[in-house]
């Protein structure tokens, strides 16, 4: 086949009806079987159009390999996570394009006991037949039934709290019309079953494929606004947002302000370790010295991994890490199979707001002062090596330290950047960020932006 792979780093993207068909899709669900070998599977979708159509696809795909199809339905990706270690099969699949805009669609796919899948275990080689090879159906070909697992996630995801300690907080929840809705009323349900006496304002609430407010993506300074405003007409004590599968979950405080993900990292680490002390911690190297300052003073241990979330994962499992978090609002938790949840992270918050007497503002104002960040500034460059190239050409004969470990990262006395491209989107991403000098960090930026602009 002469098209262009959808295949990225860890999980397939690509754009409907160039590099991502239903013929594709099936391709990859057949070449799935022929590779992994799983038995049976779990395969879910998110609210996108075409999203039911290749889950479809994909479980054809499979079943001509000869594996067992477990459909849920619409979910999200920790669904489809928590369901394969707790129905014992052998993978999961997911139909997600998460963030990115409507014309794309994808698969994220796990191994038995939602172990990540990478290009050494498997990716590489479901590539390679779905692109190369017309894989012949089986003679026994597998069977496919609904399953409906969402008490048992629900259980698993309220074990972190204590649903009576949450109180009476008010809180903003935005699903932006993803797959989270559904999800969060069975949560919420559950919460107010168990004595949590939390009222929740809902926005974007249902799931919708047109995405009539825009594709669900809180990281977007443009889609601030929509939880912004309602916590503030609501009179919550937070606000919470996720992306179109929920795998991420963005905060916003009562004054309606974006909260950087770093510093929900910040938070959860340190609230980890107040529980489990001396534990290891892993994060991912965009933005590190918060993090790593909290960490250490904690008595814990900070590990970095490469970012994604299946680089991740494989941190966690091999750290034997309490809890991970990306500043891309990833949170990864050991006791949900080293996986990352975008439910789990905001009834934390929650619990600790509440049983704190602290708002999440107080919560996150000395950290931010004491380490400012830029945020991740994102630039689509045609020539990606000329203009990293440039950056290190005007700053590596100063910097401390250099780690290669995702893109470039240079330490100087007082302040750090990393840059890096993409694994999902043809951008390099910039982060700053220095110890107690916003200044620094908006000036080095302006720089650093300026040389990325020039070489591209």
């Amino acid at each position: 086949m002469s098209i262009d792979s959808p295949f990225k780093a860890y999980d397939v993207r690509g754009r409907i009806g160039e590099n991502l068909t239903e013929d594709m899709v099936r391709r990859i669900g057949r070449a799935f079987a022929e590779v992994i070998q799983p038995g049976s599977v779990v395969v879910g979708h998110d609210s996108r159009e075409t999203s039911p159509l290749f889950a479809n696809a994909l479980a054809e795909g499979l079943i001509a390999g000869g594996v067992d199809v477990q459909e849920l339905g619409l979910c999200g990706t920790e669904e489809i996570y928590f369901a394969t270690d707790h129905r014992k099969t052998g993978g999961g699949l997911m139909v997600t394009a998460s963030h990115n805009p409507i014309e794309y669609n994808g698969i994220k796919m796990v191994l038995a006991g939602a172990r990540p899948m990478s290009r050494e275990t498997g990716l590489d080689e479901i590539e390679d037949l779905s692109l190369n090879t017309d894989l012949a159906d089986v003679a026994t070909p597998g069977t496919r039934q609904v399953i409906n697992v969402r008490d048992a996630y629900v259980d698993k995801v309220l074990s972190f709290v204590d649903p009576k300690a949450l109180g009476d907080l008010k809180l903003v929840v935005n699903a932006g019309n993803g797959s989270a809705g559904p999800t969060f009323d069975a949560i919420a349900d559950a919460l107010a079953k168990r004595g949590a006496g939390v009222t929740f304002h809902r926005q974007h609430h249902n799931p919708d494929p047109a995405f009539p407010n825009g594709i669900p993506n809180p990281l977007l300074p443009e889609n601030h606004a929509a939880t912004s405003d309602a916590v503030l007409a609501a009179g919550a004590d937070f606000g919470v947002a996720w992306d179109g599968d929920f795998d991420r979950c963005f905060f916003f405080d009562g004054q309606g302000s974006f909260i950087d993900g770093a510093y929900v990292v910040g938070v959860l680490a340190a609230a980890f370790l107040a529980k489990y002390p001396g534990q290891v911690v892993v994060h991912d190297p965009r933005v590190v010295l918060n993090t790593q300052d909290l960490v250490n003073s904690a008595g814990g241990t900070a590990i970095a991994a490469c970012t994604g979330h299946t680089f991740m994962k494989q941190a966690m499992r091999d750290h034997n890490g309490i809890y991970g978090g990306e500043m891309s609002a990833h949170h990864y938790f050991r006791d949900f199979m080293f996986c990352d949840s975008g439910m789990i992270p905001w009834l934390l918050v929650a619990e600790l707001v509440a049983t704190s007497g602290k708002s999440l503002a107080d919560l996150v104002a000395d950290r931010m002062a004491k380490f400012p960040v830029s945020g991740e500034i994102n630039f689509r460059i045609a020539d990606a090596d000329k203009a990293m190239a440039d950056v290190l050409a005007a700053y590596e004969a100063d910097a401390v330290a250099r780690d290669n470990m995702d893109g470039i990262s240079l330490l100087f006395e007082t302040w750090r950047f990393n840059l890096r491209r993409s694994n999902t989107e043809s951008l390099v991403r910039l982060n700053v960020e220095s110890k107690g000098d916003a200044a620094l960090v908006a000036a080095k930026h302006a720089d650093i932006a300026a040389i990325l602009t020039k070489a591209g």
